[in-house]
């Protein structure tokens, strides 16, 4: 422990009051890193621009996440405020930096900001190497960037695949998104959880959370639910998230309507700010994530935190986090039949308790202090893994 507090990493990402699962992680995985290592926290005065993210970026209601003295220096947007934000890291003198990854848009700060680094190890933690919706010139702008790091972590098999595509053996580690497990702030009971929900105790509730975008299978789910209603009469779907806009949401609700299930599905339509998350997750029985792609996912991660399992389709790097018949159900995408044969049996067979045991065995494998343990790593080896 000694030698690695001698250590100084600058972390580069978003943190309170940024809304979403990247602001979560970074924010964990600070407090993670300064336990023995000295942090200066780098976050944006500037993320996105209102053009490409018009809703709202920041969320003040629960300061759960905050890490004080972090400082908001980077203006993605502007290339003299990546020269300068480089000068004053450069002043730090840190033995790493570590950047956290996971769109192209990011490209032009972070290139300009590493070329201006001097002789720094950097770091790119790949929450996804390629965006889930994929554009023209993203392949040229990711290489462009993530040329400049000396190394990297991925979280799934895909994103190591797709790495290996842009870098001539890059020097990695594949390891598996950490627990949310902040989310837990009441320790609210499943009782407690559905009172303030409305929902019945003896209902079996599944849960749908998170942004609501196509490539995420919600209406896969929802083509399920006549035939698991069929089964299991007591079931009830809560749909809880941002729709990207009102033609989404009613591309939704009117599939609800077609296969007459409205009165199985409880509709939470908006962000859901962070003292707001514990109860759905309390609340419900099984977490049902019925992708069509992905790299991996901060919502399986947030359900184990709250020892739930889940149903996962066979895509990207979730089956990497889910074991089969363990932590839950791995199923084929793009499949309802699939997703209701996993949550028939999980209810019929009475799976739930040897699920759970199965998660907090597994616990270690998920934990911050194995993330920090991985980055320790690259501190004594630049081998290809």
């Amino acid at each position: 422990m000694e030698e690695k507090d001698k250590r100084k990493i600058v972390l580069i990402g978003p943190v309170y009051p940024y809304k979403g699962g990247i602001a979560h992680y970074t924010g964990l995985l600070y407090r993670a890193l300064a336990k023995v290592y000295d942090v200066t926290m780098v976050s944006y005065k500037f993320q996105y621009p209102k053009l490409l993210f018009k809703k709202e970026q920041k969320d003040y209601s629960n300061d759960t996440f905050k890490i004080e003295n972090t400082n908001y220096w980077l203006h993605t947007a502007n290339p003299f405020n990546c020269i300068s934000t480089a000068r004053k890291i450069n002043k730090i003198k840190p033995d790493m930096v570590i950047i956290q990854w996971w769109h192209p848009y990011f490209a032009p700060c972070y290139y300009i900001l590493c070329k201006c680094l001097k002789k720094t190890k950097i770091l790119f933690i790949c929450h996804n190497v390629f965006p889930h919706e994929r554009f023209p010139l993203d392949k040229f702008l990711t290489k462009l960037t993530l040329k400049q790091g000396k190394c990297y972590i991925v979280q799934s098999k895909k994103d190591a695949d797709d790495l290996k595509t842009i870098i001539k053996n890059p020097v990695f580690k594949q390891t598996v998104h950490p627990t949310y497990n902040a989310f837990k702030i009441e320790n609210m009971s499943r009782e407690e959880a559905r009172k303030r929900l409305g929902i019945e105790p003896e209902k079996k509730v599944l849960l749908f959370f998170g942004f609501i975008r196509e490539y995420k299978g919600l209406k896969y789910l929802i083509q399920a639910m006549p035939e698991i209603v069929s089964k299991i009469p007591d079931v009830e779907l809560l749909i809880v998230g941002d729709y990207s806009g009102e033609d989404d949401k009613k591309l939704y609700t009117d599939m609800i309507k077609q296969c007459q299930i409205e009165n199985y599905v409880k509709i939470f339509d908006g962000y859901i700010p962070d003292r707001e998350v514990e109860k759905f997750f309390a609340a419900c029985d099984l977490v049902v994530l019925p992708y069509i792609s992905a790299t991996q996912s901060g919502i399986v991660q947030i359900a184990f935190g709250f020892e739930k399992p889940v149903v996962v389709t066979n895509v990207g790097g979730l089956p990497d986090v889910v074991t089969d018949g363990k932590t839950g159900y791995v199923v084929e995408p793009q499949n309802p039949n699939a997703i209701t044969n996993a949550i028939i049996d999980f209810y019929k067979n009475d799976k739930n308790k040897i699920y759970v045991d199965e998660i907090e065995r597994e616990k270690n494998r998920y934990s911050w202090e194995h993330m920090e343990n991985v980055i320790n790593s690259f501190f004594h080896s630049e081998r290809k893994q």
